[in-house]
């Protein structure tokens, strides 16, 4: 009886005790911090590892260090040539300096989502259409340095900012096709002006080059014939050489006059 009766004096002493070492007792992963305040005012970053704290006078606001994901919610955007569009865009980021994400801002994710919704629709809104479609990777980088540059009071680094889609509407789709197929007409009939005015320059030098040497005329023929001849063909028409004739019709007179 005695033995329980003394337990049962020291059992509120040794539960205040568990829950004082407990509340006292704080173990934080690599890649948290301990933000400690005393009595309410900002007394250092602790960890990682064990962490001794004062119960009812010191508190602790753990922070992850590793690189976060926020997804930034389609947003409506009217590009500088009046087209509306619909972006999403996801953002890379992690907390460098836990005691300026804890006390500069009161939420830092909820900031860095406002912050990159308003920058979203106000980078998008000085480009172009075929600039938010072609030249993504410019913009990606316009959003990053602007968002890199306003969080860096709340102790963030923006590390990457992608742009996920840009949604076009039905209309605008059909407009951008045509606009393609007219493109790449214009782009064929440009080249096929090209190869013909190649092949004329090429026939023109090639004119020049036979011109200087009669005799390379006459070797023409002769490959025509060669080639026509090959080909299962029952006629076969060609120029008759002008220089051949006036040899013939000169022997011809000759046999009249002898």
């Amino acid at each position: 009886m005695k033995i329980l009766e003394n337990y049962g004096f020291y059992a509120p002493l040794i539960l205040f005790l568990l829950i004082f070492l407990a509340a006292a007792i704080k173990i934080l992963r690599e890649y948290e911090r301990g933000v400690v305040f005393t009595l309410g005012r900002f007394t250092g970053v602790k960890g990682p590892g064990l962490i001794i704290l004062i119960p009812f006078v010191q508190q602790m606001v753990r922070t992850d260090l590793r690189t976060l994901v926020l997804d930034v919610p389609t947003q409506d955007v009217i590009s500088r040539d009046n087209v509306s569009v619909r972006v999403n865009a996801v953002i890379y980021f992690r907390v460098i300096d836990p005691e300026k994400a804890n006390i500069q801002v009161e939420d830092y994710m909820g900031a860095t989502s406002q912050l990159a919704q308003t920058t979203l629709r106000s980078v998008l809104g000085k480009h172009e259409l075929d600039e938010m479609l072609a030249e993504r990777d410019k913009l990606n980088a316009d959003i990053q340095e602007i968002l890199d540059s306003q969080t860096d009071a709340w102790g963030i680094k923006v590390a990457n900012v992608e742009i996920k889609h840009v949604d076009l509407n039905e209309v605008m789709v059909r407009a951008i096709a045509r606009q393609a197929e007219a493109e790449r007409e214009r782009r064929a009939k440009v080249i096929n002006a090209e190869g013909e005015e190649q092949a004329a320059q090429k026939l023109l030098e090639a004119a020049r080059i036979l011109a200087q040497a009669p005799e390379a005329m006459q070797l023409r023929y002769l490959s025509s014939l060669n080639v026509i001849a090959n080909e299962r063909s029952n006629t076969i028409v060609f120029p008759f050489p002008m220089a051949l004739r006036e040899w013939l019709d000169a022997a011809a007179h000759k046999d009249e006059g002898s």
